[in-house]
């Protein structure tokens, strides 16, 4: 049985990269449509409010910790995470390992052209790897049932081991709660922004900031009016929600 850390209610897996690596790779094994969520101060808040997305995560296989904030609050607390599984790595490393073992995988989601343009360059990277599809919806096409229809019939005719969905939280999580009974690939991982990270269509923080805990600020910098109600107003409420949790203890 994995460790769980609980921060603000949701309950964490406290292992490494290299662990959560190979439970993924026992997930493809078992073969149960099993979802790996890897939370954030943004998620945290959103699950504070929304029932729907609480559901899913009580639900995910694997719930790793994506965001050097959240390390902090696990120490606070007295439980500390081992290791920031930030999303953007963990898709990086689950290519190069199924570039070696052969797993087939399919990335949806992306702006436009973000995750042609992230395949190509993983192909580059790793000449074995096996992309069995790429496809970027159009927006509001999680409403529109042809859309959907053809998306799932995409995923089942490729037929991959593992399903990258980069749509956005909480849609790509809901997205793939709702469908992945459809479609049945064996893990299905959302990624957030990583397609348009690996691509370079949007530029990722220096090393030291990821590191020092300010990728929020880099991603705040390079697109304002679009990230900073998230980063300036929502997610200040994580530091009262930990500290309320700490008065508890």
């Amino acid at each position: 049985m994995l460790s769980k850390i609980n921060i603000c209610n949701i309950k964490i897996n406290n292992i490494s990269m290299q662990e959560a690596i190979e439970r993924i790779e026992l997930l493809f094994e078992k073969n149960e449509q099993a979802i790996v969520v890897t939370p954030n101060i943004d998620h945290i808040i959103k699950l504070q409010r929304d029932e729907e997305f609480r559901k899913i995560y009580g639900e995910a296989s694997l719930v790793l910790c994506d965001g050097v904030p959240l390390i902090w609050a696990s120490k606070f607390l007295g439980n500390p995470i081992k290791e920031r599984i930030n999303g953007t790595d963990l898709f990086v490393r689950l290519c190069k390992v199924a570039s070696e073992k052969k797993y087939k995988l399919f990335f949806l989601g992306g702006r436009p052209g973000a995750s042609l343009k992230a395949s190509e360059i993983l192909k580059y990277k790793h000449p074995d790897i096996q992309i069995a599809g790429v496809y970027s919806p159009p927006l509001g096409f999680e409403n529109d049932k042809a859309e959907n229809d053809k998306i799932i019939k995409l995923i089942k005719d490729a037929n991959p081991d593992i399903l990258f969905v980069g749509l956005g939280t909480p849609k790509q999580e809901k997205w793939i709660y709702k469908h992945k009974d459809e479609y049945q690939v064996p893990v299905s991982i959302g990624i957030g922004v990583s397609f348009e990270l690996v691509s370079g269509m949007v530029k990722r923080a220096p090393i030291w900031m990821q590191r020092a805990g300010l990728e929020w600020l880099w991603r705040l910098m390079m697109e304002p009016k679009r990230l900073w109600k998230r980063y300036l107003v929502d997610d200040m409420k994580f530091f009262w929600l930990v500290l309320k949790q700490k008065m508890r203890k």
